[in-house]
């Protein structure tokens, strides 16, 4: 079921339909993440500066501008989870409603949620991804854990997003939740996949409509296994 929902969700968001939020997403993602680099350069600069070291140290100097730009890319790296979420965020009822339209025609539309809602819960959780990754990104050193860590976090705070995000639209939020946990297994390779491709560069800018459409199609298919509701017994 993963498989065929991973290669529909790549299709679509390679479409035409979804082309235009394609393009729209990869400019809100690189405006965030170049903003996040100015805050950081900034941030170093100030730290240099105010503690002498270019006086005192000009090698030390030196050599802390050459770390601080491989910091800064495995920085954007362990940021990058936090700024799809926001996009996701943003663009999720546009793009989950051609994916519905689209590949599931002949089913109900789902509702859109509320702009200030989506933003507001994907910004909260986009916190929470943060903060879990400021503390991955401080055993980063450590072999093979700093790795591991910061897989299995984005693995679960991925999947664990962008599935309330898509079944939303079709249910309340806590009982998205809950669907998510029934079928945690599931939800979780989806997280994997999604947190596998934010390692990749380039490819991790099209996470934020390829992880709207994959779990749009996770939800369809594990909404589609569940038992139909019994029908209500009318009043005589």
């Amino acid at each position: 079921m993963l498989i065929q929902s991973a290669f529909a969700a790549f299709r679509q968001t390679l479409s035409p339909p979804l082309r235009a939020i394609l393009w729209k997403s990869l400019g809100l993602t690189l405006g965030l993440l170049v903003l996040v680099w100015f805050g950081l350069t900034r941030l170093i600069q100030w730290f240099q500066a105010s503690h002498h070291i270019s006086e005192q140290y000009p090698l030390l100097d030196t050599l802390a501008y050459f770390l601080a730009g491989f910091g800064l890319f495995v920085a954007l790296a362990y940021v990058m989870p936090a700024v799809s979420i926001l996009v996701a965020g943003f663009f999720l009822d546009d793009a989950a409603e051609i994916v519905e339209r689209t590949d599931f025609p002949g089913e109900p539309a789902g509702r859109a949620l509320p702009f200030g809602t989506a933003m507001l819960y994907a910004a909260r959780f986009a916190g929470l991804t943060l903060l879990v990754n400021i503390g991955a990104l401080i055993i980063f050193f450590v072999p093979v854990v700093g790795i591991a860590a910061f897989f299995a976090a984005n693995a679960y705070l991925l999947s664990r997003e962008y599935f309330e995000m898509a079944a939303a639209r079709f249910r309340p939020l806590p009982e998205a939740a809950e669907m998510r946990r029934e079928h945690a297994a599931t939800t979780l390779a989806a997280g994997c996949l999604l947190a596998g491709m934010m390692v990749v560069p380039v490819l991790n800018l099209v996470t934020p409509l390829f992880g709207i459409a994959l779990m749009v199609h996770v939800h369809k298919r594990l909404a589609g296994r569940l038992p139909a509701p019994a029908p209500t017994p009318r009043l005589r």
